[in-house]
């Protein structure tokens, strides 16, 4: 019989202005730990993001999840660039404090993601070796660009992109390039026709459990092979 994975709902005290909640799990046959930021307009808690810790769970990768202080504090407006990396170098401390010898991997959904990007471009994250990003925002809807990735090129580990092909936050045409120009450091996994929040069109007879389930394969066999 499988035993469940191990969960805890705690503070993180850290350099942020507030204590930040977070969520820990870590499957009895743990052998990774990511770190993992929600998107901007939905936190921790959010279907996504519970049902993706619970599949890489199953497939022995531990997750820490948290919430941003503007979530914490039930806003909605985002926070500064700034008050965001405070926040998720706290998490990878709180982090590192759980999983002891855990190879460690940091990432998040849209927002979540490119902060810890940012983050990690300015000065790497500790013990972090690799990103993950679930849904890159490469530009805003409707206004195609690829400003948002200039920091990556600064981003010195490995990084890999999960991205729907129907996603209007990062145009497909506009995103093979950045993750050509990045090199070996860059892996993409395309969801056909997912959209920006992973869902997918009835007409394919998929549903998102079946994307979820894609999401957190691909993540755990790439993270298997960082590790490796």
């Amino acid at each position: 019989m499988t035993r469940a994975p191990t969960t805890e709902l705690f503070k993180i005290e850290g350099d942020s202005a507030i204590p930040l909640s977070a969520m820990w799990m870590k499957p009895v046959d743990a052998r990774a730990c990511l770190v993992l930021a929600h998107g901007a307009g939905a936190g921790m808690t959010h279907s996504f993001m519970e049902q993706v810790a619970t599949g890489l769970a199953e497939h022995g990768v531990a997750t820490l999840r948290f919430q941003f202080p503007y979530m914490e504090k039930g806003s909605k407006r985002p926070d500064s660039p700034a008050v965001a990396h405070t926040a998720i170098r706290d998490a990878v401390a709180a982090a590192l404090r759980r999983c002891g010898d855990l190879p460690l991997f940091a990432g998040g959904k849209s927002f979540g993601g490119r902060m810890t990007s940012q983050a990690q471009a300015l000065a790497p994250l500790d013990d972090v070796r690799a990103l993950v990003f679930l849904g890159f925002p490469l530009h805003p809807a409707g206004t195609p660009s690829v400003a948002r990735a200039e920091h990556l090129d600064d981003v010195r580990v490995p990084m890999l992109f999960i991205q729907g092909t129907r996603d209007k936050l990062a145009e497909p045409e506009l995103l093979a390039p950045v993750i050509r120009n990045l090199g070996e450091r860059a892996t993409l996994h395309a969801i056909a026709d997912a959209d920006h929040a992973f869902h997918v069109p009835a007409r394919t007879g998929r549903r998102d459990g079946d994307v979820i389930s894609e999401i957190c394969e691909a993540v755990a066999g790439w993270v298997a092979r960082v590790v490796d």
